[in-house]
């Protein structure tokens, strides 16, 4: 028998379609700015899920490192997403896992640039799913953003340089104004 005749016996009827739930997910960050990439991130999301959460998460590792206080990241990543149906924009106060099992989340989201992000995401995942929290599902991010970090916009601006094509513009003003602010690099 060729592998490309047809088959002698039916195939199994598909299996029933489960009943539509709702589908949170949760894209933790320190969004340190917010980057039009992670608003990608967030738009490609929503077409997924039917609910994303944007979570502002506090980074130990990065401590006294925040260029904008956590306020002004709330409300930078609010304006952000605003017109994205579905989703909206919390701060996660202590574990990822715990944050999503308390609002029932089905899917952590999470961007990646290149392999780096991957070999950082990867242990992240499986600590979360150990911890009790949901599956991690990764985007590769859209080519025109693959290049994009908030560290690399904190550096461009800290030198003066245009940041207007990596983040929104009530970002790149929040910057101009922290930075004017503060000391040189």
């Amino acid at each position: 028998m060729s592998v490309l005749s047809a088959p002698s016996e039916p195939a199994p009827p598909s299996p029933p379609v489960a009943p539509h739930t709702s589908a949170l997910a949760v894209y933790p960050g320190s969004f340190d700015p917010i980057t039009l990439g992670h608003v990608d991130i967030v738009r490609r999301a929503a077409a997924l899920f039917d609910e994303v959460i944007l979570g502002i998460a506090h980074n130990a590792a990065k401590t006294g490192r925040h260029l904008l206080d956590i306020d002004t990241r709330l409300r930078l990543a609010r304006d952000a997403v605003e017109g994205i149906e579905g989703a909206r924009v919390e701060i996660i106060p202590g574990l990822l896992a715990d944050f999503c099992r308390e609002r029932g989340a089905r899917a952590i989201v999470k961007g990646l640039r290149h392999g780096t992000d991957l070999d950082a995401e990867a242990p992240m995942a499986l600590a979360n799913r150990e911890l009790g929290g949901p599956e991690t599902v990764l985007l590769i991010a859209s080519p025109a953003h693959a290049h994009v970090s908030s560290s690399l916009v904190k550096d461009i601006a800290s030198y003066g340089g245009d940041v207007t094509p990596y983040v929104p513009p009530a970002v790149a003003t929040a910057l101009a104004q922290r930075l004017a602010a503060t000391p040189g690099p």
